[in-house]
């Protein structure tokens, strides 16, 4: 069978982890983080902190699964050769038909979001909806076209998107007030938040470093590479992360970001340098929205191929297979674009609804991911104690931290109504991707 030939280096894996993590998310969430901690910018920042543990250990727990393989598939090779293949399948059910799509319909809606604010275009659920499926049009085509522009739209944007975290996050701190910033909040509004309802949000800021791990196979020198970059990446995000929540907030004021919602960023860039440098920044918002749902894409169109190159794991497995004379996985891509639009319109229905007040369809998949990686990372604790992960600090130390980071997002994921629920389904998507293994191994 034709394989997908290597094409991506260091840089692009760690630009990956870096530009998926940063992206919508610190801008779209910021005031939801507020509202969840009753307008405590040191309780956000605390939570930013706690909640990066899950991220951090959690990459670099996956950085040694990542170094003992470099078979196609990132979180699905792994759960497979680590878990067995039952496990295996439902993984890659779980990321093929939930994680991927709704993670990156919901970025391709921001992108709406930020263009309508950027050209001052009424900003229409419907209009939003439309310009994020226009853009996911595009991006699935020259990713599966042209996949080198794909990478360098990935590290391009990676380095444009820094520029107004930078901006915002220094100059938030010189021109703020972060005394004020910081004073105590009223004790009846912090106890009467419920705090740890702001670890969805969190999460959803944190998350996307997983994806990295799908062109894992396509990684020169993988076994080496992705584990470094599962190592500086969440680092350099953690740093940005908390440079811009605490600039923005001290500067604009944690109240008035909570009431100005996703239009804070303009807000402040406005009140900084004027009209003109308020489009420049949205601007660049913008484009590191898009480098968010690029870096998506790439990852999203090798997931069903992946599944597919396995024996009795996946339906249409022929067809999901092939690979185009360019040697993509094109009718993978199309699969992968396919199931976005659905969830893109799910995730339409659901705002129109009102039924995830504070949250969006994809944080349940977030939540639920992280339950899904404790028994891998249980596993590396396991090679450890087998002797083939020499270090103690990857072995032990990281391992258990990243699980008591799973179960931290977890706790704040219970906070959601509709967490339940969406439990309940993502594990029927996890048990119908293990009955279809067993439904074709039963002779073996």
């Amino acid at each position: 069978m034709k394989e997908i030939s290597k094409k991506y280096g260091f840089i692009t894996a760690t630009a990956m982890i870096v530009g998926i993590c940063i992206g919508s998310g610190i801008f779209f969430k910021s005031d939801n983080i507020l509202i969840a901690t009753g307008g405590s910018i040191l309780w956000g920042v605390v939570l930013f902190v706690v909640s990066a543990i899950s991220i951090v250990f959690g990459c670099l727990t996956f950085g040694e699964l990542a170094s003992q393989t470099d078979q196609v598939g990132g979180l699905l090779s792994y759960s497979e050769e680590f878990l067995g293949s039952k496990a295996g399948c439902g993984y890659g059910w779980f990321q093929i038909l939930v994680y991927y799509p709704s993670i990156t319909a919901v970025v391709s809606w921001v992108i709406g979001i930020y263009t309508c604010i950027l050209f001052g275009l009424p900003g229409t659920l419907g209009l939003q909806l439309l310009i994020g499926f226009a853009f996911l049009c595009i991006c699935f085509t020259y990713n599966v076209l042209v996949p080198k522009f794909g990478a360098g739209v990935q590290n391009a944007t990676t380095a444009i998107k820094l520029i107004p975290l930078l901006i915002l996050a220094i100059c938030g701190l010189i021109f703020g007030d972060p005394a004020a910033g910081f004073a105590a909040v009223d004790p009846r509004t912090v106890a009467g938040a419920s705090i740890l309802t702001a670890l969805g949000p969190i999460a959803y800021s944190f998350d996307g470093w997983i994806v990295a791990t799908s062109i894992s196979h396509e990684v020169h020198d993988s076994r080496r590479n992705m584990p470094r970059a599962l190592l500086f990446g969440p680092l350099i995000v953690l740093t940005m992360y908390v440079l811009y929540f605490v600039g923005v907030s001290c500067y604009v004021g944690p109240m008035e970001v909570i009431r100005l919602g996703d239009e804070h960023v303009s807000v402040a860039a406005e009140r900084l340098l004027g009209a003109w440098f308020s489009k420049a920044i949205v601007a660049f918002v913008v484009v590191s929205v898009v480098g968010t749902v690029n870096g998506l894409v790439t990852g999203f169109i090798r997931m069903p191929y992946s599944i597919a190159v396995r024996e009795g794991m996946f339906p249409m497995r022929k067809t999901l297979s092939k690979l185009d004379k360019h040697g993509m996985p094109a009718l993978s891509a199309l699969m992968g674009f396919l199931l976005c639009t659905l969830w893109l319109c799910i995730h339409g229905l659901v705002t129109i609804k009102g039924w995830l007040p504070n949250s969006d369809v994809s944080e349940g998949a977030i939540v639920m991911s992280y339950l899904l990686y404790i028994p891998l990372y249980w596993r590396v604790f396991r090679l450890w104690k087998e002797g083939r992960v020499t270090s103690r600090f990857r072995g032990m130390v990281c391992p258990f931290l990243a699980i008591i980071g799973s179960f931290i997002i977890l706790s704040g994921g219970l906070q959601n109504p509709m967490f339940i629920a969406f439990f309940l389904f993502c594990g029927a998507v996890v048990l119908a991707g293990i009955l279809y293994y067993q439904a074709h191994h039963k002779k073996a």
